[in-house]
């Protein structure tokens, strides 16, 4: 059955675009907002963009700065222009829900919390963030603080239907969402599960030690997450090969088909059923002029409706 992308309470004006299973998974890159946010949608289209990622604000400061009302029109008719969509955030880099520092857990929530208001008023449907890392206090502890953060981020967003998406990650560190299992106890936990989601980062899973390259280990690899998270959470897709080894705890994206994942992984993942419809954006390393970011997408949409679909683990 193919996942839900949608969300039961979507913000007023959300994304225009409504999945059916006759999609394929909609292929795009996350572009930088400097200069104007809305540049960020001038920038995907010009290097053939169906979706976007973009940060709301600097990525490395806990506050961002006011959305002026002329800079949200021009973002709206951009988006309108480019028939971008859908458009949505990841969250900055400093925000750590699970830390051992109540203080930072506070900011972070704070900065959540302002995020979500930025998703709203851009009519961004969701927003993608790290569950966070618990700096030696146990796996436990940090799942406990992630979803006590997110409880209290949804309370003081209750009119919203802006999403909060847990990506996986790399495990570096004391890293926490490396295992299905840690996404699959965050969204246990929390009392509104219509507000969350999951985005799976190809590169992530890899250096996590979930194998993607052949039929049999995607398989394996898509089975585990469907018992143990479910597709019906999985919201977006981060399609980046891997400059490190299977299982390697290291989080180094490669340009697709360049890295330790390779094309296979790609070519099995964009003609899975399953996955129809959903965004999927690429996060590698760019070049001025663009064309590291069109190649890597030329190469995702010829593979994109090629290849034989994958097994079922």
């Amino acid at each position: 059955m193919p996942p839900s992308v949608g969300w039961s309470a979507p913000p007023a004006g959300a994304s225009r675009f409504k999945p059916d299973e006759g999609t394929a998974v909609r292929l795009g890159a996350h572009m930088s907002i400097a200069g104007r946010i809305g540049l960020a949608l001038s920038r995907g289209a010009a290097v053939g963009c169906e979706t976007v990622q973009i940060f709301t604000q600097n990525n490395n400061r806990w506050v961002g700065k006011r959305l002026e009302p002329d800079a949200v029109r021009e973002f709206q008719a951009l988006r309108r222009a480019t028939h971008i969509d859908p458009v949505f955030a990841h969250n900055c880099y400093l925000v750590n829900l699970a830390s051992a520092d109540a203080a930072i857990r506070r900011r972070s929530v704070d900065a959540m919390v302002q995020e979500v208001e930025r998703c709203a008023e851009l009519e961004l449907p969701f927003v993608i963030l790290h569950p966070g890392a618990h700096g030696g206090d146990g796996e436990s502890t940090g799942i406990r603080r992630i979803v006590q953060g997110l409880r209290t981020i949804i309370r003081l967003t209750a009119g919203s239907g802006v999403g909060l998406v847990l990506e996986n990650t790399a495990g570096q560190g004391t890293s926490l969402g490396h295992r299905l299992e840690h996404l699959r106890d965050i969204l246990a936990g929390v009392d509104r599960p219509e507000r969350l989601g999951v985005c799976l980062d190809t590169s992530h899973l890899f250096a996590a030690g979930y194998d993607l390259r052949d039929a049999e280990s995607y398989g394996t690899t898509m089975a585990a997450f469907e018992r143990t998270v479910g597709f019906e959470f999985l919201r977006a897709l981060h399609l980046n090969d891997s400059k490190r080894e299977l299982g390697s705890r290291v989080d180094r994206h490669a340009h697709i088909g360049r890295g330790a994942l390779g094309v296979a992984a790609f070519r099995l993942l964009l003609n899975d059923p399953r996955l129809r419809a959903l965004p999927g954006v690429i996060e590698t390393e760019k070049t001025e002029d663009g064309d590291a970011d069109r190649m890597n997408l030329d190469v995702l949409r010829r593979l994109r409706g090629r290849g034989a679909r994958p097994r079922r683990g």
